[in-house]
C-alpha cells in the first residue's frame, strides 16, 4: 500500500507499507501471508474474481489486535497515519474525522479488493504531464488525486476518500476554455474581489452551456425536418471545440512563460502555508463537496492555480479553502492504459463503484 506524507507536507515521498505476500514453491504451489497488524506474517488467502481483479482475506485476523485494545489501536495508527498524538489534535470535528477514519479503514482487517487503475494517457498538448498528485484535503489530510484530461475540461479524481467524498468521484474539473486572469496581488488579497471575478466567469459559462443546448435542439429539429438521419452534432463541433483548445493551451504555454505573483485571499483556509508565490496561469473550475456519506453532493465555484509542471492549487470559494497538490514522482510498472477508451471505461467504473 503506498501512503501519502504526513499532512500537510505534500512534497515529501510517498511512503510504502506492504499488506500481503506471496511465497512461490516447488511443484507450483504458493503460500499466501497477510503482513497486516504488527505481530509479523499470517496465514492468508488470494483469490482472483476477474480480469483485472483479485480479494485477499486474512485467516488470522487475532493476529491483528493488540493486547491494549481498540485504543491502543487507534493510538498506533494515528502515529503511523497522521505522524502525531491524540493530544497534537485540538480541533473538535478533526478528531471526529480521523476516528470515523481509522473505524472505516481498520474493520475489513486486510480483507480486500483490488481492482485495476490505468495511469492517464498524455498528449503533447497537454497543459502539464496527467498523473497522481497528493493533496490537502483539510481536516480529512493528504489524499491522493488522479489529473487527466478530457479536451477542453481536465479532472481530477479520487484515488483515495474521506467520509465526504469518496474515493472514484471527480473531486475537481478544470475548464480549459475559461482561462481567469487574476487581478494584482493587493486586490488578490480582497477575497471579494477573487469571488467577484469568478462568479462573473460562472455565469459566463452557464450562459453558454444554454446557448449551445439551445443550438443542439435548433439543429436536431432543422435535421429531422429535413427528413435526414438524426445525428449528434458533437461531431460537427468536434473540430471547433478542438480548435478552441488548442487556442486556449497556446495561450496557456505563452503565458507559462511568464509567472505572476500569487498569494491567497485573506480568509481562505490552507492547510500548507508553503505554497509557491508564483503562477504560471489560472482556469475557472468546479470542486465537488458533500455531506457525511456523500450526502447533497453539489459542484460549487473555483480557481485552479498552475504552479509548474509538478504543482497545482484550487481555491474552493464556497468553503474558503485552499487545496495544495504536488506530483506523485513513483514509477509504477505496467499501469499505462492499452487505449484511450479502456481508461475513460476505468473512470467510469470506478465512479460507479463510488456511488
Amino acid at each position: 500500500m503506498y501512503l501519502p506524507p504526513h499532512d500537510p507536507h505534500v512534497d515529501d515521498p510517498m511512503r510504502f507499507k506492504p499488506l500481503f505476500r506471496i511465497h512461490l514453491m516447488e511443484r507450483k504451489c504458493a503460500t499466501v501471508e497477510c503482513m497486516y497488524g504488527h505481530k509479523g506474517p499470517h496465514n492468508g488467502h488470494i483469490q482472483i474474481v476477474k480480469k483485472d481483479e483479485f480479494s485477499t482475506k486474512c485467516n488470522q485476523t487475532d493476529h491483528h489486535r493488540m493486547s491494549g485494545g481498540r485504543q491502543e489501536e487507534f493510538r498506533t495508527w494515528l502515529r503511523e497515519e497522521w505522524g502525531r498524538t491524540l493530544e497534537d489534535i485540538f480541533h473538535e470535528h478533526m478528531q471526529e474525522l480521523i476516528l470515523m477514519k481509522f473505524i472505516y479503514t481498520s474493520q475489513y482487517d486486510n480483507c480486500l479488493t483490488y481492482r485495476r487503475i490505468y495511469l492517464p494517457p498524455s498528449s503533447p498538448d497537454d497543459l502539464i504531464k496527467p498523473g497522481l498528485f497528493k493533496g490537502t484535503y483539510g481536516s480529512h489530510g493528504l489524499e491522493i488525486v488522479m489529473l487527466s484530461f478530457h479536451g477542453k475540461k481536465a479532472k481530477g479524481t479520487k484515488i483515495t476518500g474521506d467520509p465526504n467524498i469518496p474515493a472514484g468521484q471527480q473531486t475537481v474539473e478544470i475548464d480549459l476554455a475559461h482561462p481567469l486572469q487574476l487581478p494584482d496581488v493587493e486586490s488578490l488579497r480582497d477575497f471579494s474581489e477573487l469571488s467577484r471575478i469568478v462568479l462573473e466567469i460562472q455565469e459566463q459559462v452557464r450562459r453558454e452551456e444554454q446557448e449551445e443546448e439551445q443550438r443542439q435542439e435548433e439543429e436536431e429539429g432543422s435535421q429531422q425536418a429535413a427528413s435526414q438521419p438524426a445525428a449528434w452534432p458533437q461531431g460537427g463541433e468536434g473540430a471547433k471545440g478542438e480548435e478552441t483548445v488548442a487556442g486556449t493551451e497556446e495561450a496557456a504555454q505563452d503565458k507559462a512563460a511568464a509567472s505572476q505573483p500569487f498569494v491567497l485571499p485573506m480568509g481562505v483556509i490552507s492547510r500548507n502555508e508553503d505554497y509557491p508565490r508564483t503562477c504560471r496561469i489560472c482556469f475557472y473550475g468546479t470542486g465537488l463537496i458533500a455531506g457525511h456519506g456523500f450526502t447533497s453532493p453539489e459542484r460549487t465555484p473555483g480557481v485552479f492555480v498552475l504552479f509548474d509542471n509538478d504543482r497545482f492549487g484550487f481555491i474552493w470559494l464556497e468553503l474558503k479553502s485552499f487545496s495544495l497538490y504536488s506530483r506523485i514522482k513513483v514509477s509504477f510498472q505496467n499501469a499505462e492504459a492499452p487505449s484511450r477508451e479502456a481508461f475513460d471505461e476505468m473512470l467510469k467504473n470506478i465512479q460507479l463503484l463510488a456511488t
